[in-house]
């Protein structure tokens, strides 16, 4: 990669992200595809519309606000500023899966979906694998198991099944008793009684040696856990992005500012927070960046599909290693405790950045803190 490495950091914590050149806070440090994407369960089965395999938008910006805000006539200012071209939506001939190109639906099929396509069989080992997951895992949604299938049938179409293999070795960085351990947490505890009933779910989706054992499915969970990526598209964000752009008066500008807000209370109050289209891959080259409680870079979407776009949160210079926050906003505006409550139980390791050696003698808990975190 021309502008980035990866190399180890050191021997506790292995390999790293590198800068090969300066960066200025806001720019595009690298942009890459995944090595698998698949939307959450729950997201489509509540008529999120997303391309089967790179997530994209479906719907129109108007059909995602009136499906969102529960308002059948609501009608959007300045339409073309929606990206979505429905004209352009194939389906799979066999099972109507949709996607948004027809380089996506052939990607697809070469890549998984030649084994994967369910056809029109309501009682397809994969509809039932997705059947039980649903009822383990409610929303909201951090990770779907319905992403192994893809992984596992990549391996079996491949015509070079070592190279498949290689490119997914490169998420591996645990013993055994940890991806076990990794592989309990991705279930919870209310539901790790389940985990070999999602194990012969899996193998009846498809055989492979990668997990003839029930060490290999927890392998798998264990990726999934701690390098699984979430992806989130939006017609309606990609829609007002467009608008910001257009040459309006400041009474227009304002007017127009105004219809969004009230948009988006309206569809808060009609949908709660969960407005986008989404789910979860794996990135080679962004799987590779350590955690920082102050990153210096975060991941992106900017092209509104599975891309992922590695940006510049502060400059960085030539050399520096690139890291992201492996905890969301909230969390990582929380105690250093909290955080490293949050990071030892899902990713198995004790930060030591910058930001958590200035605050190791800090109270374990603050004000801020929830009641539950109190009583830990």
């Amino acid at each position: 990669m021309e502008n980035v490495e990866i190399r180890l950091v050191n021997n506790s914590k292995g390999r790293g992200l590198f800068a090969k050149k300066s960066f200025k806070s806001g720019d595009v440090i690298f942009e890459e595809t995944p090595f698998v994407c698949c939307q959450f369960s729950w997201n489509s089965e509540y008529k999120y519309k997303a391309c089967d395999y790179c997530l994209k938008p479906l719907e129109t910006a108007q059909e995602n606000a009136r499906r969102l805000t529960g308002q059948p006539n609501l009608e959007l200012p300045f339409p073309d500023c929606c990206t979505t071209d429905k004209s352009k939506i194939v389906l799979c001939f066999n099972c109507n899966v949709e996607y948004c190109s027809e380089e996506c639906k052939m990607n697809s099929w070469n890549d998984y979906h030649k084994m994967l396509c369910v056809g029109l069989n309501t009682t397809h080992p994969l509809i039932n694998l997705n059947n039980a997951w649903k009822q383990i895992h409610y929303p909201p949604e951090e990770s779907t198991i319905m992403i192994l299938p893809r992984i596992l049938a990549m391996i079996e179409q491949s015509e070079n099944r070592e190279q498949v293999l290689l490119k997914l070795n490169q998420f591996c960085n645990k013993s055994v008793n940890e991806e076990l351990e990794l592989a309990h947490k991705f279930l919870g505890d209310k539901f790790i009684g389940s985990i070999n009933l999602l194990y012969d779910l899996l193998k009846n989706v498809i055989s492979q040696k990668e997990i003839d054992t029930i060490e290999g499915f927890h392998k798998l969970l264990a990726i999934l856990g701690t390098n699984g990526q979430g992806v989130g598209t939006s017609s309606i964000s990609e829609w007002v992005n467009k608008c910001s752009e257009l040459p309006l008066s400041d009474f227009e500008r304002e007017k127009l500012n105004n219809f969004i807000d009230k948009l988006y209370v309206d569809m808060e109050n009609n949908v709660g927070c969960f407005l986008n289209n989404e789910g979860v891959a794996l990135y080679s080259l962004q799987s590779a960046a350590n955690h920082s409680c102050i990153p210096n870079a975060e991941p992106s979407f900017l092209h509104n599909n599975s891309k992922l776009s590695l940006v510049a949160l502060k400059d960085i210079q030539d050399g520096e290693e690139i890291c992201i926050s492996y905890l969301d906003e909230c969390n990582l505006g929380r105690s250093r405790h909290s955080r490293h409550k949050q990071l030892a139980e899902n990713y198995l390791f004790i930060c030591n950045c910058e930001k958590c050696l200035q605050e190791i003698n800090e109270a374990d808990v603050t004000s801020e803190e929830s009641d539950e975190d109190m009583s830990d």
